[in-house]
């Protein structure tokens, strides 16, 4: 691209980019309207049932007014980070909180405004983009259970211009008929639109039903825009299609019970991953399943195991997924809002028509430095076996040259995020992060010997004010 059509482009861009940000301007706003908002780093949720095993928060919870504390029901509900999965209990979960007659709110959101450059390989791009997320759950008391009414929205549609962001060796999904290599495709605007009920079961256990048109499965980790470890890093993990891909899908009921530390649900749900029209809600039957266990042995850690089996996933591929995942999770509150977090994930996608199996493993810390500087860190194994979709006479030479329908990557990312002080209701940051690659030899001669890659950023992220 020429440099004045590079700069004309960044300045479309940066206009799309003031969408963004009024949507998180106008969430810090809402937030302030009726009560006081929750310090929800101050809640006790440390166990998992019902009485003195709450998920999300217990008695006296800070900036609600004396006779209408929340029941267990909607504590439990409240402490979900992402569909009807939970992080550690320990997590001072960043948001606003307040209530509006009967009905407690509670107010989250993340933008990264990105300016990537890729670098040491002939398959490198650069871009200004965004990343960003916004959610609002309102939970009302309903008899001795509560209900939730949850809605997530992006505007990535508009701030990720030409379908897709550069991420060297990610795939999945297509842009303009052909499938995304070597880029990341953006969220769509609506990325949950759910109402679940959870009703306690005796003083130690809680049993929850949620439906979602456009929600998240019981498939995997929390998915990684919520996830603790990764809140500063503004790209997608590379083994995103292996481990937390289905956040985003249609015609979603799940069913779970939870008995002290311990919690299991099974989901049912299409299938098919969301098509290029990022603006819709794509629907479809009831044509997949999946199951999870989740443990939560200490305040401070959690794990989960999942499987499912996924109908016609890819739109470029024809055949079913059995998805399997394992993942470990630790945070440490540091401060009022700040918090030492860490990740071990692993997911594996066996193509059943094909009879392939591929892997992908992550690693991801977040460690604070004092009050306001952030280091982050991601490792990332995995076998890459679409890298060449849109070359499929070189995919096929190179697979019968070596015998391999994969290869393996490695790439490591460190960073840093200093955050800078905006508006009352924001944690905002500026930041960095640098990725390298290590790869087989088979690769260099299309990828480079070297190839890496450099992301700055500005982070916005609602939190209760000071």
């Amino acid at each position: 691209m020429t440099t004045p059509a590079r700069a004309r482009a960044k300045l479309r861009a940066c206009n799309q980019l003031l969408l963004t940000l009024a949507l998180f301007a106008s969430s810090a706003v809402s937030g302030q309207d009726a009560s006081p908002p929750v310090d929800h780093s101050k809640m006790d949720h440390s166990q998992m049932g019902h009485s003195d095993h709450n998920m999300a928060g217990t008695k006296g919870m800070p900036g609600m007014a004396s006779g209408h504390q929340m029941n267990s029901a909607s504590q439990f509900l409240m402490g979900e980070s992402s569909g009807t999965a939970f992080q550690p209990s320990s997590w001072p979960m960043p948001m606003l909180m307040n209530r509006v007659g009967d009905w407690h709110l509670m107010w989250m959101g993340q933008a990264f405004v990105v300016d990537t450059q890729r670098m040491g390989s002939p398959r490198a791009a650069d871009k200004f983009y965004s990343t960003n997320w916004g959610m609002l759950g309102a939970v009302h008391e309903l008899g001795r259970g509560s209900v939730m009414l949850r809605g997530m929205l992006s505007l990535e549609p508009a701030t990720v211009t030409d379908r897709r962001y550069p991420l060297l060796f990610q795939t999945g999904e297509t842009a303009f008929g052909k499938p995304i290599v070597d880029g990341q495709h953006p969220h769509d605007l609506f990325m949950e639109l759910s109402v679940q009920y959870a009703h306690p079961l005796g003083e130690n256990a809680t049993w929850n039903v949620y439906y979602a048109p456009v929600g998240e499965p019981v498939l995997g980790p929390v998915a990684y825009p919520h996830r603790a470890s990764a809140m500063e890093l503004p790209q997608a993990a590379l083994g995103h299609h292996w481990q937390d891909s289905s956040h985003i899908a249609n015609n979603v009921l799940t069913g779970g019970v939870s008995y002290r530390k311990v919690r299991i649900e099974a989901s049912g749900f299409y299938g098919q991953e969301p098509n290029e029209n990022r603006w819709n809600i794509d629907y479809g039957a009831m044509n997949s399943w999946s199951t999870r266990l989740s443990v939560f042995p200490a305040e401070n850690w959690s794990g989960q195991v999942s499987v499912g089996r996924l109908h016609d996933p890819e739109q470029a591929h024809a055949g079913d997924v059995l998805r399997t995942t394992a993942s470990v999770h630790y945070t440490r509150p540091t401060s009022r809002r700040n918090w030492w977090a860490a990740s071990a994930v692993w997911g594996q996608d066996h193509k059943i028509a094909e009879g392939r199996t591929v892997n992908a493993v992550l690693a991801e810390s977040v460690v604070p430095i004092r009050r306001k500087n952030f280091i982050t860190g991601r490792y990332e194994w995995s076998q890459r076996d679409e890298l060449f979709e849109n070359n499929h006479a070189l995919g096929e030479l190179l697979e019968s040259r070596t015998g391999q329908s994969a290869f393996a990557v490695n790439a490591f990312t460190v960073g840093y995020t200093r955050d800078i002080p905006f508006l009352r209701n924001v944690q905002s940051g500026l930041g960095f992060n640098v990725t390298t690659y290590a790869i087989e030899d088979v690769l260099k001669p299309y990828y480079g010997a070297h190839p890496w890659g450099i992301n700055v950023f500005a982070r916005f992220r609602l939190k209760t004010a000071d």
